[in-house]
């Protein structure tokens, strides 16, 4: 993209935000490449005020949607604003679909949905954890403030290994930041942090049950590609 034409995007962006009252803070991310956490999402209004910011701060950022959705007349234009079309029934799970995504280009924000669903959740999806460890890429916590109408971008977190300390992290970054719909942003947590509890199956036989070799953390990794089938547009 020329540099005509960039400007003319970070104008709009910021014409855009202007007119609603809204402001771009801060400095656009670092990486070249990282997987973009964009919360609290509480409202359709989310996705125009994300992406404008995106604009006005040279945020070259990609969305995932159902490919259905790129194949009417709407198709071209999805796919300028950052639409990737995601096909559900491949059977490669999703982390690893979205990991060849990241090993295809030089620079990608790749907007993840952490929250799945604008309404409250106990838990936030994990998706977003695996496919930035499966690729080795940060994680960039992305916000919409809508107490003090400002937008931007956090530090870039590296995945540890250490998943609460990476979440202690996140939270933090969250903890003052207000959705349009506060009451429906839930706590920013995974299911994984909890502690690990073997799984009682029941033997076929009628027997006592027995604990199973699964635990709660390998159920959560088996349920990656329907949390991110929830967090697609459709």
């Amino acid at each position: 993209m020329s540099g005509a034409a960039k400007a003319a995007k970070r104008a709009a962006g910021n014409a855009f935000l202007g007119t609603f009252g809204w402001r771009a803070e801060g400095d656009t991310p670092e990486p070249k490449k990282y997987v973009l956490i964009a919360a609290p999402h509480t409202s359709n209004w989310d996705f125009p005020f994300t992406l404008a910011l995106a604009w006005a701060l040279d945020v070259k950022m990609r969305w995932l949607g159902k490919h259905t959705l790129f194949e009417g007349p709407l198709g071209g234009f999805l796919k300028s604003v950052g639409g990737v079309p995601v096909i559900r029934h491949e059977r490669r799970n999703m982390v690893d679909q979205m990991a060849d995504l990241f090993a295809e280009h030089d620079e990608l924000a790749l907007v993840v949905p952490a929250e799945g669903t604008r309404s409250r959740r106990p838990y936030w999806k994990s998706g977003f954890y695996h496919i930035a460890s499966k690729a080795g890429v940060p994680i960039v916590p992305g916000f919409l403030d809508y107490a003090r109408k400002r937008g931007g971008f956090g530090e870039p977190i590296v995945p540890s290994g250490d998943l609460k300390a990476d979440m202690d992290r996140i939270r933090a970054f969250y903890a003052d930041k207000v959705g349009k719909f506060p009451a429906k942003f839930g706590p920013v947590r995974l299911r994984e942090e909890l502690p690990v509890e073997p799984v009682v199956s029941e033997e076929p036989s009628g027997e006592h049950p027995v604990a199973s070799g699964l635990d709660a953390t390998a159920l959560e990794a088996t349920g990656l590609e329907a949390e991110a089938e929830e967090g697609l547009l459709a």
